[in-house]
């Protein structure tokens, strides 16, 4: 519980001090923070100078309403990540039906449908950063490098059980990113939404 406690200790005084209007706090934030941020839009969005515009507007509205966030929701990461999940969503929903107005191809049906996927891909990025090390290497080695269970044991000098549990428990993580809900809906990021 104590180890729990350290991360959301960081998380509220963190908090605080964008509260109090302390630039260095919004520095050490973006540090901490930025790569999440523009994976997670430009996974969404799928353009790389429309992720750099919503990773400002995101660090932009974290200064602004440091409030909007409540550390009894759950970590500041999580909240961070689904701030960019929503309005990375709603960017691209805007932009896509106002293509669709202009005459652009495709249908409703079909934004939401790419609205979907992208929700999907970006929460998977997610969960896959967030996993503990152990699991994430599993994953990599059988996915990345075609290793099946044996040879990721032996590259990870575990048991053969050791390593299909980590797969497994991998696996069931990554799973979780198509339970997100509704398209645009914020997708929880593993604690709060």
């Amino acid at each position: 519980m104590a180890t729990k406690d350290v991360p959301l200790r960081w998380d509220r005084k963190m908090q605080q001090r964008l509260a109090r209007g302390e630039a260095a706090a919004l520095g050490e934030l973006y540090d901490r923070f930025a790569s999440l941020v523009h994976g997670i839009a430009h996974r969404v969005l799928g353009d790389e100078r429309a992720a750099d515009a919503l990773t400002r507007e995101v660090f932009a509205h974290v200064w602004e309403d440091p409030d909007a966030y409540d550390p009894r929701q759950g970590p500041l990461r999580t909240w961070v990540a689904s701030l960019t999940h929503r309005l990375a969503v709603q960017r691209l929903r805007a932009t896509e039906t106002a293509a669709l107005e202009r005459g652009g191809p495709g249908t409703a049906a079909e934004l939401e449908d790419r609205v979907r996927r992208a929700s999907v891909a970006a929460r998977a990025d997610y969960i896959v950063q967030a996993m503990p090390a152990p699991l994430r290497a599993a994953l990599e080695l059988a996915y990345f490098q075609r290793r099946d269970y044996r040879q990721t044991a032996t590259d990870l000098g575990v048991t053969e059980d050791e390593a299909r549990r980590r797969l497994r428990l991998g696996l069931q993580l990554l799973a979780t990113a198509h339970d997100a809900g509704a398209p645009g809906a914020p997708p929880g990021y593993g604690g709060a939404a």
